[in-house]
């Protein structure tokens, strides 16, 4: 997830507005962390891809323990708010006194990624009808548009093992994913990891955008249409490498996009801040 950041030009936009007042007792760090992920929950909610309860996306806080952010059990995206959020180890032992337990595989999943990828600071996995479809295709997302470019060469996968609420699981999910910024769990879902919550939700957004497009071409083709054109892998690469190294000029996922989902967000329902 490395690239240089690029210099945007042009008239400046409106601030994000400031998170409320940090509660006693709590690093300022923490609570800035728990506005920002209960922003991505809320964000998820309203693009109609969380799964009830049983989806979950984490945040690594910083400093040198692995301790991360994740969903009460029990809560729907759209209900989550700051507060709301329980901290946790990567064994699932809860750092701070809440009433709210965690999905096991939630802590199976997210614990070993963060255990393992400290660069991956936020990790976010969903089971939305397109991505499941596309995990469950021999080669997974396919460039076929430009939404699918940013992930080209790119995509890691994971067999299906069953729930994952075995702790052997772990190590093979941590092998497969490698260095990558998203993995393809086969006949599950999507994994997007992110340095930020905003890069990981843009990487969800755009994953799920290209995932719509490529079935929707596949049915378009088994109903008689004619065959779908595939770019040079070389165009595919340049494409690739233009997102993730910031060219021109295109940011890390979320640096643009993130401020203006946020205030979107506060016009809407601030209560995620609570």
């Amino acid at each position: 997830m490395s690239g240089s950041h690029a210099t945007s030009v042009g008239a400046s936009v409106p601030s994000t507005p400031s998170a409320p007042s940090c509660p006693a007792g709590m690093p300022a760090t923490e609570w800035e962390a728990r506005v920002a992920l209960a922003a991505c929950y809320r964000l998820v909610a309203a693009l109609k891809i969380d799964d009830l309860i049983y989806n979950h996306i984490s945040l690594r806080l910083p400093g040198p323990d692995d301790r991360f952010l994740i969903n009460p059990y029990g809560m729907l995206f759209e209900e989550i708010t700051a507060s709301s959020l329980v901290l946790i180890d990567t064994q699932g032992r809860k750092l701070r006194d809440t009433p709210h337990e965690v999905n096991v595989a939630a802590f199976v999943i997210h614990g070993a990624i963060h255990q393992a990828r400290h660069d991956a600071m936020c990790v976010l996995h969903t089971h939305s009808d397109a991505s499941v479809a596309v995990s469950a295709q021999r080669d997974g997302l396919l460039p076929l548009s430009q939404f699918a470019m940013r992930f080209y060469g790119r995509q890691a996968f994971h067999d299906y093992e069953g729930v994952a609420i075995d702790l052997d699981e772990r190590q093979r999910l941590v092998a497969h994913l490698g260095a990558h910024p998203v993995m393809l769990m086969r006949n599950h879902g999507l994994l997007t990891l992110g340095r930020t919550p905003g890069e990981a939700f843009m990487l969800l957004y755009y994953f799920e955008r290209a995932a719509r497009i490529q079935l929707a071409m596949q049915a378009a083709v088994a109903g008689g249409a004619g065959p779908i054109v595939m770019p040079d892998p070389e165009v595919c690469e340049k494409a690739a490498r233009q997102f993730w190294h910031n060219e021109g000029d295109i940011l890390v996922a979320g640096e643009r996009e993130w401020p203006a989902l946020i205030r979107q967000l506060e016009r809407t329902d601030p209560s995620y801040k609570q």
